[in-house]
């Protein structure tokens, strides 16, 4: 891609950083800068620009090309590159690479802030797990022994829920499986048949936790959950169900319960949380119960390969041998659709679909719970109330698609008006998307909105406001190419500010 001079200007100007290194003249530490950039989000060599960043060239550059591409096809495997004269200057452009990961002169390097670092062997082991080289879940275990740790009731259980024939023994059973490998069993397996799989992994299990309130101040009960992970998994959504509310519902042969959540939409996040969970993380899945919410926390991030955009249109599991077994298992149902899945079964069950926040350590999917008053709005018991007719002209106002604010009011009318003028609705109050738009001036960042709107929660701030504006445009980010940037902002679009002057107008 071509580079004129004010890009390259402007390029300088920013200084050297995680993806721009200036090199005064052509060194033979090049590819050590390539391979990092390489191995890395890709990134631009200046030769012929100062530290400080003044420009004082370079001569000979088509010689100098051709000792840059020799150096890249060095590499291995070979890194694809861009080289480009502007000026007095040679522009090395290193796209993002798909081959990762990439050695010069048999070592690895990485680019770390504004530096290029060799890698350690744990580093390169490290890497080669983020970049999903090695699968955890198919490594050796070493503490699980066979003899030892698999007994007869542990087998017959396990057997049971994979579906295993009786006649077939065990090891050849579990090396068909590749849940044994090499005499060995793998981690996938240790912690489908460990009685305790802390034993194996410290913190492979589960903790569900139930708060006072909306936030983490004062935790009324806790459970961590540790055995293996199908009873781990049975045992969370036990401990969900006897802590939501349940419905007695009447129908013509009596009544059946009902959970304020739907029960299969909490499973899917659940086995998603612990099926792609990074497992080397030193943090449990974690599942929140508030009084406004359910928070499944899965740690680890999205796996190599998944973006934020991908989710609900493709599956990349971080642990595809654990995935493998939980779906011959039962408890995963169809490869790839668990996402679209959860969204299907809250809409069919009339409540609000999960908000999902992505972070690079943390996935968390938030299931709204309806508060005592937003219950009793659902049922409509405060437009059905004798005691208040105003309430019901209102409702038959509204849905008829009328404003019970215009002109010619009645009594009722005022009343609506007076609702209305305080940030309420007679039949509702302000969502979280319209408080949002209603309150938002200028360009805040997401810390300023967390202020102005009274919260200290800044993932329930994303999750729950300013992601569902966006998805509605409502709003928009100041810097759209770049999510994740520190300095991002957000302000009103067209259609935000139509709807905030709806919300402030009284007619």
């Amino acid at each position: 891609m071509a580079m004129n001079r004010q890009e390259l200007s402007d390029l300088i100007a920013l200084g050297e950083g995680f993806t721009t290194e200036f090199k005064r003249a052509f060194t033979a530490d090049l590819g050590r800068e390539l391979c990092a950039f390489a191995n890395a989000t890709g990134g631009t060599v200046l030769i012929g620009v100062a530290d400080s960043g003044e420009i004082v060239g370079v001569g000979k550059h088509n010689a100098l090309k051709s000792k840059v591409q020799t150096i890249a096809r060095s590499a291995d495997p070979p890194i694809a590159i861009d080289v480009m004269s502007v000026a007095r200057v040679l522009c090395i452009k290193v796209p993002e690479q798909h081959g990762k990961p990439y050695s010069y002169a048999g070592k690895f390097f990485l680019r770390e802030g504004a530096n290029s670092q060799q890698l350690a062997r744990n580093e390169i082991r490290e890497f080669f797990f983020k970049e999903g080289l090695i699968r955890f879940d198919e490594t050796h275990c070493p503490s699980f022994r066979l003899e030892e740790d698999l007994t007869d009731a542990g087998w017959a259980q396990f057997a049971r829920r994979a579906k295993i024939p009786e006649v077939m023994a065990p090891r050849e059973a579990l090396e068909n499986l590749h849940l044994l490998k090499n005499g060995g069993m793998t981690y996938a397996g240790a912690w489908l048949l460990a009685d305790d799989i802390t034993r194996h992994t410290l913190r492979a299990g589960v903790t569900c936790a139930l708060f006072q309130g909306t936030t983490k101040t004062r935790i009324l009960d806790r459970k961590d959950f540790t055995r293996d992970l199908f009873s781990i998994f049975e045992d969370c959504i036990a401990y969900i169900q006897s802590k939501l509310n349940t419905a007695l519902i009447p129908h013509a042969r009596g009544r059946y319960e009902r959970l304020e959540l739907p029960e299969n939409a909490l499973r899917e996040a659940l086995v998603n949380a612990i099926a792609h969970r990074d497992y080397r993380s030193t943090a449990n899945v974690q599942v929140y119960i508030f009084r406004d919410r359910l928070e499944v926390v899965t740690p680890g991030g999205l796996p190599a390969g998944m973006r934020e955009e991908d989710l609900g249109m493709k599956s990349v599991p971080r642990n595809p041998l654990l995935f493998g077994m939980l779906h011959r298992m039962g408890l995963v149902e169809q490869v790839g659709s668990g996402i679209r899945r959860m969204l299907q079964l809250c809409r069919d069950y009339g409540v609000t679909a999960p908000l999902i926040d992505v972070s690079e350590c943390w996935v968390t999917m938030t299931f709204a719970r309806k508060t005592e008053k937003q219950g009793a709005e659902s049922r409509e018991a405060m437009v059905e109330s004798p005691q208040k007719p105003y309430m019901k002209k209102a409702k038959t106002l509204h849905e008829k698609g009328e404003n019970p604010t215009r002109k010619g009011r009645k009594p009722y009318m005022k009343r609506a008006k007076t609702l209305h003028e305080k940030g309420e609705n007679p039949t509702r109050t302000f969502s979280k998307v319209e408080k949002l738009v209603f309150l938002l001036n200028g360009e805040p960042t997401r810390t300023e909105i967390m202020h102005l709107l009274g919260l200290k929660d800044r993932a329930n701030v994303l999750a729950r406001y300013i992601r569902p504006a966006l998805e509605e445009g409502f709003i928009e980010m100041t810097i759209p190419d770049q999510p994740r940037n520190r300095q991002q902002k957000y302000r009103l679009t067209g259609k935000g500010h139509a709807l905030k002057d709806k919300l402030k107008s009284p007619s």
